[in-house]
């Protein structure tokens, strides 16, 4: 039986994520691509009702066929499973996300949050992540220009050899969806199921006389704008992770993090509260 799997992200339809992604289960599937037509990082679950949305048709680098969306992920996984394709997707891919999507902090992720809405569509799915070290994925050409390298060799069979997996014996029982993320830097290739490490970034919220950060704060601001009126929220990675969680796999092993999820998130026993 062929499975019909729809791929999205929150990266753009253009990131070179989403055709990697194609490109590691296109022998497995029919594939269909419909994800957002620009960056949608960080918006969680936004979910764009009675708005009119531009859906267009478009061709990636393979000169394969895709579609844009004028929403956000979630937005485009609801277009893509209700009104793209014919059929019911069996499975929804979003990424490969240029990122990393670890930790409790993952409600907050674009790329997560539109497989929870491919769930909530009744449809399992995966969630995938490239952490792009920074020290070995930003290089500079001859010219000394800065530039990504995207290494997706590995996520790419990771991503195979588990939808291959669910294809030949279906998802387990009682997930609803995995959140893979692997890493640029791997010392290991070899797969730890995990569990969610606490947070993935400590926030701080930063103004103007903030010398640790003024380069990422003063970039231009518009001409109406005062820069005494302005702050900023940054982030950094958490150094530390707990054994077994998926941030101690990612950062510390340095190795392809797999966490099977639940979409309910009730607490079911109270009873001596």
């Amino acid at each position: 039986m062929t499975m019909n799997i729809l791929i999205s992200n929150d990266d753009g339809v253009f990131a070179p994520g989403i055709l990697a992604a194609k490109q590691a289960v296109e022998d497995l599937a029919n594939v269909y691509v419909v994800a957002p037509d620009k960056n949608n990082s960080s918006v969680g679950r936004r979910i764009t009702l009675f708005k009119h949305l531009e859906l267009k048709r478009c061709e990636l680098e393979d000169g394969s066929e895709a579609y844009s969306v004028s929403g956000s992920p979630a937005d485009a996984v609801i277009v893509g499973a209700d009104y793209v394709m014919d059929v019911k997707p069996d499975l929804v891919i979003t990424g490969i996300n240029q990122g990393v999507n670890i930790s409790c902090d993952i409600t907050s992720s674009g790329t997560v949050c539109a497989a929870l809405e491919a769930v909530s569509l009744g449809i399992p799915a995966i969630a995938s992540s490239l952490f792009m070290d920074p020290k070995t994925s930003f290089k500079q050409d001859e010219n000394g220009e800065w530039y990504v390298d995207y290494d997706f060799t590995l996520a790419k069979k990771v991503l195979h050899d588990i939808v291959l997996k669910i294809k030949n014996e279906g998802f387990p029982e009682g997930v609803d969806l995995f959140n893979l993320n692997v890493p640029s830097n791997y010392e290991c290739e070899d797969v730890r199921i995990t569990h969610l490490s606490h947070k993935m970034l400590d926030k701080v919220v930063i103004d103007n006389t903030n010398d640790e950060k003024a380069e990422i704060f003063n970039y231009p601001l518009d001409e109406n704008q005062e820069s005494d009126d302005l702050i900023m929220i940054t982030s950094d990675l958490v150094k530390e992770y707990d054994e077994g969680s998926d941030g101690y796999a990612l950062l510390v092993e340095k190795r392809p993090s797999l966490t099977p999820l639940t979409v309910n998130m009730t607490f079911k026993d109270l009873k001596d509260w």
